[in-house]
């Protein structure tokens, strides 16, 4: 039986068909889901995932019952049991006239922010709770910015009232580049940035608008990128039909059913 995530024991050892995954196990994913709002349950749901995907390869004689699974394994799983289809030309004309701002060069920002960065010291909703409250602050008194930049920024562009100067596409992460980038607010933006590196407050300060990208030198680009996405979504729905089919404890992973999946 699958579980509510809200209700799960983190203590508890998870099963799936009634192979366990050990609590022991599960805390030592944890590690690599720090950034995540509840690493455990994050960390529960990759095993019980990968635990699936390796019943499935071992039910199709691709490894032995006991054997781990392994990333050439899980690659020769997927591209026999995904059917995903290919973006055509209009689909990538669609994407690229609906997502005009993406597909410019030479475009320059002049940026500010303040960070609250992510640190094993401090709970993520925490951070969270601290980082929305100064933002709230701020929406309500933009011109003291400078000043809890200094205050409060965990960058050392605390230090010059949070600017980071002028930027362009690919001087950042891609997660902040987006924010920066993808749409032609100014000023301060009504809402948190998470990066890998935490929480940000980022103020716009100036824009220098770029030269059109044309639709020809950006196809083979949008092409990978829809492939992409609509492969991310098939593994997702593969997996929710693999966790509909198992019997499945103190686990929550989504069941559904899917056309890309036959």
């Amino acid at each position: 039986m699958n579980a509510d995530p809200h209700t799960l024991d983190h203590a508890q050892a998870a099963r799936v068909n009634h192979v366990e995954i050990a609590a022991a196990a599960i805390e030592e994913e944890s590690r690599h889901h720090a950034d995540d709002p509840d690493p455990p349950l994050a960390a529960r749901r990759a095993l019980v995932v990968r635990e699936l995907l390796r019943q499935r390869a071992v039910e199709l004689a691709l490894i032995d019952a006991d054997a781990a699974l392994d990333d050439t394994t899980l690659d020769t799983l997927l591209a026999r049991e995904l059917r995903v289809p290919e973006p055509t030309p209009d689909d990538c004309r669609r994407y690229y006239a609906q997502h005009a701002a993406q597909f410019v060069r030479n475009e320059i920002v002049y940026a500010s922010h303040i960070l609250f960065a992510v640190t094993e010291r401090v709970p993520l909703a925490l951070l969270r709770h601290q980082a929305e409250d100064a933002l709230n602050a701020l929406l309500r008194e933009p011109h003291a910015f400078e000043a809890r930049a200094g205050e409060l920024s965990n960058c050392p562009s605390g230090a010059v009232g949070g600017s980071l100067g002028q930027l362009t596409r690919g001087d950042t992460v891609p997660e902040f580049e987006q924010a920066l980038f993808n749409s032609p607010e100014l000023g301060l933006l009504p809402r948190l940035v998470r990066t890998r590196f935490g929480f940000h407050l980022v103020r716009i300060d100036r824009r220098v608008p770029g030269e059109p990208v044309a639709f020809e030198t950006a196809a083979d680009d949008i092409a990978r990128f829809l492939t992409e996405r609509v492969r991310h979504k098939a593994i997702q729905q593969y997996v929710s039909i693999l966790a509909s089919a198992a019997t499945l404890e103190h686990a929550a992973v989504e069941a559904a059913t899917s056309p890309l999946v036959q």
